[in-house]
């Protein structure tokens, strides 16, 4: 293990954060907002603990090992979530205790999206963009981003890209160099947020809302400057704008530079994945719009409309809100938190165990029913052309397995401390596949949620995000071992 590598390359990667607060400390100069000086403050102390990782091994040379990317990859999320909550600590509105900071800032770099936070339309306006710029950063992630400077910084990335990155990605490298493959997915998610951002100013967004929503749309992180969400707007045109960037957010982003490198919408047709995901949103739509139709006085496209957005929330796990969708029938509330389980493609910024995996277990099952039926059949599990590997489907099984194991954990914890099983349920849910939004208690926020349940659920939105393996493998002695 490089242990001065690796300070080295957290102390950058904290050098670099800390920078990102100046445009929120330059809103509070022009806004006077009363911020000026926590922003201020927060940039001194992250930089000056950044300088300090750094200085001393400074001169440390070489590549990084897939044990490193492991660690640094765990180990900055940590690290660049207490840097974030610094300035909510600091500030003087709202003026947050550790543990509610640690878990908005968490929520947001995570992408997840839940928050304690309440009266958000009456906050500071530098408050409001930053937990906007936490979704967005976290969206492709930052370690993506850093590893686009890190070989010019004397740093390889390749271990840690393949750390970070989440979902079973078909494809590592969409170019020969791993970073020019990460300035490619950020040009693409550069694009699209201003894409994003001028179809929201068009639709009638002032112009902080249209850029701050762009931001958790298209990061598929879930903050809103409104305590009402998208609902604020009361806009069918800002929704349907809204799902459709959503949906966009959750295909891979591989695709999206293949089409842009084409220039040809073919990639999106040819892909399986892309085409089950695609159909699992169109299905779901049709079945929830109906349901809301015959549970009361509603016109279909009215059910239409609130269904696409819902389903477009829940299936990218971005946690922006419309409507009252925790007062739906219950079925469509199920199904809602079916599909953010599946979640959105690999590779891209949903979250969820990714359509890709959930099309493995299909297929496997079927070919176990098969097996059945013909105990000597050689029957591969095929996505397109391309037989998987039978290391790659155990792998999916392994991932769900692991998967459903610590859900119940911390749907055990959450009970322990009091939480009714609904809540519960839908707490982890919200938090694992970094969806934000919950069920019960949680339905409005998370600020009653105990310090006890805020911080499992830290360690829920940590796993989420890294995908769990990336988190326990750090727990395996076999690990430590030279």
């Amino acid at each position: 293990m490089q242990f001065r590598h690796v300070l080295r390359v957290l102390g950058l990667f904290l050098l670099i954060f800390s920078i990102t607060l100046v445009p929120p400390w330059l809103l509070a100069l022009w806004a006077n907002d009363g911020q000026q000086l926590p922003f201020l403050s927060a940039f001194l102390l992250i930089f000056g603990m950044g300088l300090a990782l750094w200085l001393p091994v400074r001169r440390c040379k070489g590549n990084l090992r897939t044990r490193d990317g492991f660690i640094i990859a765990t180990a900055f999320w940590v690290l660049v979530a207490l840097a974030g909550a610094l300035p909510l600590m600091l500030a003087t509105a709202p003026h947050m205790g550790f543990t509610d900071a640690m878990f908005e800032s968490m929520s947001g770099l995570t992408t997840t999206g839940a928050t304690v936070l309440t009266g958000i339309d009456d906050l500071p306006l530098s408050i409001r963009y930053y937990r906007q710029q936490l979704n967005w950063l976290g969206g492709m992630g930052i370690v993506v981003l850093v590893v686009a400077i890190l070989p010019a910084l004397g740093v390889g990335g390749m271990q840690l890209y393949r750390a970070e990155m989440p979902g079973p990605i078909k494809d590592a490298k969409l170019t020969p160099r791993i970073a020019d493959t990460a300035k490619s997915l950020w040009y693409i998610y550069v694009g699209l947020t201003v894409l994003c951002a001028l179809a929201y100013w068009w639709g009638g967004m002032s112009l902080f809302d249209a850029i701050c929503h762009s931001f958790s749309t298209i990061s598929t992180g879930g903050f809103s400057t409104h305590d009402a969400s998208m609902g604020h707007f009361q806009s069918p045109v800002l929704e349907n704008l809204g799902a459709f960037f959503m949906v966009l957010s959750g295909v891979n982003f591989a695709l999206h530079f293949m089409v842009w490198h084409g220039r040809t919408l073919r990639p999106y047709g040819m892909d399986e994945e892309n085409l089950f995901y695609l159909g699992l949103v169109g299905v779901a739509v049709c079945l929830i719009a109906l349901l809301l139709f015959f549970s009361g006085p509603m016109s279909m496209s009215h059910a239409l409309r609130l269904a696409f957005f819902q389903v477009a929330t829940f299936i990218t796990n971005t946690g922006l809100s419309s409507s009252d969708y925790y007062n739906w029938p219950v079925a469509a509330q199920v199904l809602l938190l079916f599909i953010s389980i599946v979640g959105g493609c690999a590779g891209s910024t949903a979250g969820g165990i990714k359509v890709m995996r959930f099309m493995l277990l299909l297929k496997q099952g079927s070919r176990e029913v098969q097996l059945l039926i013909h105990p000597q059949a050689v029957i591969p599990i095929k996505l397109g052309n391309r037989t998987v590997d039978a290391r790659v489907t155990s792998a999916v099984w392994a991932f769900f397995a692991v998967y459903i194991a610590v859900f119940a954990l911390l749907m055990l914890i959450l009970a322990a401390t009091g939480m009714d099983q609904e809540t519960a349920f839908s707490a982890v849910v919200g938090t694992i596949n970094n969806l934000g939004l919950g069920m019960g208690e949680v339905s409005s926020g998370f600020s009653q949620v105990s310090d006890t349940g805020k911080w499992t659920l830290v360690i829920s939105m940590l796993l989420g995000r890294l995908e769990i393996f990336t988190v326990l493998v750090l727990f395996s002695p076999r690990f430590w071992r030279s």
